[in-house]
């Protein structure tokens, strides 16, 4: 069973930043690339960024030069720092597989104007 849990998520003023954290169960963090996702209100969850087993890296334009994706092989834990968070980076963060499977619940992320 896929078992991914997020945390880092909070409230922050614009231009500050966040540090999402997300454990993976072993077998799943050694066989898969891992990603971030979001959900905004009212709007389909979209890919942010992915990292795979050699650690290259992807971004969507929107957090490119902003956001970092990185990994801990040996935590099983892929991380995403945020930084200079904009309103529209408001939404639920998750954490998955690439392809996604089984989602978990997710971290608010909300960032004030």
């Amino acid at each position: 069973q896929v078992q991914l849990v997020e945390s880092g998520g909070g409230l922050v003023q614009a231009g500050g930043s966040l540090r999402l954290s997300c454990v993976a169960s072993e077998r799943i963090f050694k066989m898969y690339a891992m990603a971030w996702y979001r959900q905004a209100a009212g709007k389909q969850r979209e890919l942010v960024a992915r990292i795979n087993s050699a650690s290259t890296t992807y971004y969507i334009d929107s957090v490119r030069g902003r956001f970092t994706i990185s990994r801990d092989n040996d935590r099983n834990t892929v991380y995403l720092q945020m930084n200079s968070l904009k309103p529209e980076d408001t939404a639920v963060y998750y954490c998955n597989t690439m392809p996604p499977t089984a989602w978990g619940q997710g971290t608010q992320v909300t960032v004030s104007a």
